[in-house]
């Protein structure tokens, strides 16, 4: 039981599995299974991505896990909303250096990137599994956000790779589901400048400007781009939460940057009616007590730095990143998977028009047109049934969809585990 913790009756795990012995690197799993039938619910991997930021700080304390933290990081309380009602859910601070994952060779920090991040989690889960074998060929799906637009669709395509390639394959993939996620550089760069100016965060000169100066297909940026990004940003954004541009912003994070890889690391940001804009301070509080660590099984091995809730040195010294997931997107549509994508419709950041840009992209067909759907009694968002994949917005939701709007991302999610589609009335 965590300290602060209210008495609850599913059981919950966490450790490190080591996913590479010769640089020692482990990662570290917090597992909150079903709050009943846990036997016959599906297994559900939450990743968040940054890249580098933790799902224990945003997935398990803000969004979908069974705690919230109270302001002064001295107790937790419970998430009406929860996840943790519907399937057993696995969360993993992905890759290596990200909260209490480590790894023993210094170097990782700076070598990190998509195809590490995704053999590690494939190895994790293999080696996981035979920990937990009663989890072994349970239905799994994979969950996420943001920068996780690439970590789950690349971990999806080794765990079908590696299946067609196993005699017994003991992973059962049958989905996933990403919100506000990063797909293609191009489409979300130019949905996100279109987002910002029809939502009148800039002038019509700064958005012609942009578009004329910012090549969005090269990861080279001109001194033009960048002036016309900056100045939209320092000048005209004003001070808002840009993962949620309608929602008050935190004042303790005032002047606080982060990066998003997306724009080239010129998209600079802060964290973001019952939403906090604070929250993930109190995670740093909660997660850096010796009593909470010692309670999570966590930093055994003493870490030579503060748990954090992401990482600047894997955010900035990122590797290799894929251009575009839509190649990955097809290949696994055609493989048979039940695929999600949804979108918090206020997330200036990874935001609506980018998201569709980008799967417009994919071709598909339209098998239920567009449509609201509902949450008690109101819309909940709007829907788009394609062959092979479903979209969705949230609607009044920013970047962390579950923080914003708890209700209707529990329904968003029970309807996809359900197989069903998001209701008309």
């Amino acid at each position: 039981m965590l300290p602060g913790q209210p008495p609850v009756k599913f059981s919950q795990f966490s450790g490190y599995v080591t996913v590479n012995e010769e640089q020692g690197r482990a990662l570290f799993y917090w597992l909150t299974e079903a709050t009943d039938n846990t036997d016959t619910k599906p297994l559900v991997l939450w990743l968040n991505g940054g890249p580098g930021c933790s799902s224990v700080a945003y997935g398990a304390s803000e969004e979908i896990g069974p705690f919230r933290i109270n302001k002064t990081g001295s107790s937790l309380y419970l998430n009406e909303y929860s996840w943790n009602r519907v399937a057993n859910i696995l969360f993993v601070e992905s890759p290596a250096g990200v909260g209490f994952s480590y790894t023993n060779t210094s170097s990782n920090l700076k070598d990190s990137g998509d195809k590490r991040t995704a053999e590690d989690a494939l190895i994790f889960l293999i080696r996981w599994m035979s920990r937990f074998p009663h989890y072994k060929y349970r239905d799994f799906y994979i969950s996420g956000e943001s920068y996780a637009g690439h970590y789950v669709p690349q971990l999806a395509q080794q765990i079908h790779d590696y299946n067609k390639k196993s005699p017994h394959p003991i992973i059962n993939l049958k989905g996933f589901i990403v919100g506000n996620a990063v797909i293609d550089n191009y489409y979300d760069g130019v949905g996100t400048v279109t987002y910002w100016w029809s939502h009148s965060m800039i002038s019509d000169k700064t958005y012609k400007l942009i578009l004329k100066n910012c090549n969005f297909k090269t990861d080279n940026t001109s001194d033009k781009c960048d002036n016309a990004m900056n100045y939209a940003m320092n000048h005209e954004f004003g001070d808002i939460d840009q993962y949620s541009i309608y929602t008050p912003t935190c004042n303790s994070t005032k002047g606080k940057t982060r990066i998003s890889i997306r724009l080239k690391n010129t998209l600079i940001g802060q964290r973001f009616s019952g939403y906090d804009a604070c929250t993930e301070s109190y995670a740093e509080k909660y997660y850096n007590r010796p009593d909470v660590q010692k309670a999570l099984h966590a930093n055994f091995t003493g870490i030579p730095y503060k748990w954090t809730a992401c990482s600047d040195v894997l955010i900035r010294n990122w590797k290799d990143s894929d251009a575009s997931m839509l190649p990955t997107y097809k290949k696994l549509i055609a493989a048979g998977l039940r695929i999600w994508v949804f979108s918090g419709d206020t997330d200036s950041v990874v935001p609506v028009t980018a998201t569709r840009f980008s799967l417009s992209h994919l071709n598909l067909k339209i098998k239920i047109p567009w449509y609201p759907w509902y949450s008690s009694g109101q819309v909940g968002g709007w829907s788009e049934v394609y062959d092979g994949l479903t979209f969705a917005t949230v609607r009044g939701a920013g970047h962390e969809v579950p923080l914003i709007q708890p209700r209707r991302a529990f329904l968003l999610f029970q309807t996809f585990l359900s197989g069903e589609h998001l209701p008309k009335s």
